[in-house]
């Protein structure tokens, strides 16, 4: 039964299942119609990626009765598909975040009442050891409780199946429907912890997990007879932010040969409320700030910081007494290139081989790819569309992956995880900067080189916020308007076609629709301008915001700097 938010937030107030604190919090709000309809007004969306919101009480929130609810759906996905799906069960992590440790408890808990083998890691972990240990011991499926690198104030509720990458469409779509019919406080099943943990229906994972991932982390390494001639003098600052990157980044880098790991002490304390950082996004570059400081003091070469379930890592390089932000393109783009030639120096680059990233990632990655000999494709945002491609490729024989990427910072190497995983990451990057570090170069000479090498390419992502109820429907209204009346121009330059990735359809101006794009089922538009530049807009599947992506290319760096100016001086018009 449909219920509007008002009777939503008086049968959560009536219901005995709330404790005696959660009951004051909402109590706490009765007179604020507005914050009510905010908790109300519908439960979070499952989707592919789970779920993912601030930490209330409330249905549209992240809470323990959200996290119950959802279990339970998927639970009875994993039945349906039978008791040997049950036996290999589920394997459960959590990152660093605030109700991390209860969340993950109580899905196992919910599991474990409903029949299904649980195996629950002792502590948090990084976010790719999951996926690794779904793949590793035969789980039919996986439970991440993470909000990855959103604000403290978020949790979220990632889900996996078999094959180690987040649930695909069909199963999302199965656990949704089960959520639609499952009453919150009375449709689930559980079990106390201790109980489930002494039956054998819950099976702590620890170190034995840890040594499996990492002796798999560590065949990625390529050439470590060139780290050993440079670690004497090459140094590494590391910080996890405060998270799951804590422990095995850095002993992936020691086992990988370097001498000189310099953490970033204030951050290599566990705690989900980033008391250092306004925000744990490697991406933005002021959360290194303390980094950077110890940087300067250790004559360090080369920053590495991963977010709080260490699937993404951000990296600074020096360059004379400052220190500079590689974006996600540019490492994407260095290391595709230091993996092939280095293998193919190596022996190792299969004849096959091919690499994958997503649409709104950097168009140098192909250039880099094609002119390598290497097979390149592109895919939706998400690694989960990566997985994907990649076991397309497996089932058919034709290409062997070497490499996947996208511009937020996440990297994929290895058929032990099928997820992004800032740990691999890491150890290739630290062994590629001590490759160009023997021949006197930084990362930033390095990827000045591939320019030239390969041409000028110049990438920048905008982030339209638009929180607040009024922010998705003005995050509706916006892509409506853009399919509705497609501009036939941006700031100045023709769009001579759009692909409209929701249906698949390809538009070329003056002509109307003349094909269909290789898959479709996504909202993302997609002009692509006179100039050689791309212009992409989507909506965020986390966050409340419009995402747009400026993708150029020109004849100098001055060139692919003037366009990416103009066109994200266009794209911040769009908010109005």
């Amino acid at each position: 039964m449909m219920r509007n938010f008002k009777e939503e937030y008086q049968r959560w107030m009536d219901s005995p299942a709330l404790t005696e604190e959660e009951w004051r919090e909402l109590d706490a709000i009765s007179g604020d119609e507005k914050e009510i309809e905010s908790r109300f007004f519908a439960p979070l969306e499952f989707g592919t990626a789970g779920l993912r919101g601030t930490m209330k009480v409330g249905l549209h929130h992240m809470n323990i009765h959200v996290i119950r609810h959802a279990t339970q759906a998927f639970a009875n996905v994993i039945a349906a598909e039978g008791e040997e799906a049950m036996r290999k069960g589920v394997a459960i992590d959590h990152d660093c975040r605030l109700n991390g440790r209860d969340f993950a408890v109580e899905a196992a808990c919910v599991m474990a009442a409903n029949g299904i083998h649980v195996r629950l890691f002792d502590a948090l972990r990084p976010t790719p050891e999951l996926s690794f240990a779904v793949i590793h011991y035969g789980c039919t499926a996986g439970i991440n409780v993470t909000a990855s690198h959103n604000p403290k104030e978020y949790n979220g509720y990632k889900v996996y199946w078999s094959d180690g990458a987040q649930l695909p469409p069909r199963h999302a779509d199965a656990v949704a429907k089960q959520m639609a019919e499952i009453d919150i406080f009375t449709g689930f099943r559980t079990m106390p912890f201790d109980e489930a943990v002494a039956s054998g229906m819950i099976e702590i994972m620890g170190e034995e997990t840890d040594e499996a991932f990492l002796a798999e982390v560590m065949k990625m390494a390529i050439d470590k007879k060139t780290v050993a001639e440079v670690a004497d003098d090459f140094r590494v600052v590391f910080t996890p932010f405060h998270g799951c990157g804590y422990k095995l980044v850095p002993e992936a880098l020691r086992r990988l040969g370097l001498k000189h790991i310099y953490p970033v002490e204030e951050q290599m304390v566990i705690d989900g409320s980033f008391p250092t950082v306004e925000s744990p996004n490697p991406e933005n570059p002021e959360g290194f700030y303390l980094a950077v400081d110890l940087a300067r003091k250790v004559d360090s070469d080369l920053i590495i910081g991963t977010d709080p379930d260490a699937d993404r890592i951000g990296t600074m390089v020096r360059c004379g007494d400052e220190y500079v932000t590689i974006t996600g393109n540019q490492m994407g783009v260095l290391l595709l290139d230091y993996i092939i030639n280095a293998r193919r120096e190596a022996g190792t680059l299969p004849e096959n081989a091919g690499t994958v990233s997503s649409i709104v990632s950097t168009a140098m990655a192909r250039a880099v790819a094609e002119a390598n000999g290497v097979h390149f494709e592109d895919t939706f945002t998400g690694f989960k569309f990566m997985a994907e491609r990649v076991a397309a490729w497996e089932a058919a024989g034709s290409w062997k992956y070497i490499f996947a990427f996208e511009e937020s910072y996440g990297y994929m190497c290895g058929d032990y995880v099928r997820d992004k995983d800032a740990v691999t990451a890491s150890l290739l990057v630290a062994e590629m900067a001590a490759h160009y570090h023997k021949k006197g170069m930084t990362l930033l000479d390095a990827i000045d080189a591939l320019y030239e090498k390969y041409g000028f390419f110049r990438e920048k992502t905008l982030n339209l916020v638009m929180p607040g109820l009024d922010g998705l429907q003005k995050m509706k209204a916006l892509m409506a308007q853009l399919r509705s009346e497609p501009p036939k121009e941006i700031a100045g330059t023709e769009v001579v076609r759009q692909r409209d990735y929701l249906d698949g359809s390809i538009y070329v101006a003056g002509v109307g629709k003349v094909g269909k794009t290789p898959f479709e089922g996504s909202n993302v538009l997609y002009f692509e301008l006179a100039d050689g530049s791309s212009f992409i807009v989507r909506p965020s599947g986390t966050e409340p915001k419009i995402k747009v992506y400026v993708l150029c290319r020109g004849e100098s760096r001055e060139e692919c700097d003037e366009r990416t100016a103009r066109y994200a001086a266009y794209a911040e018009g769009l908010r109005k």
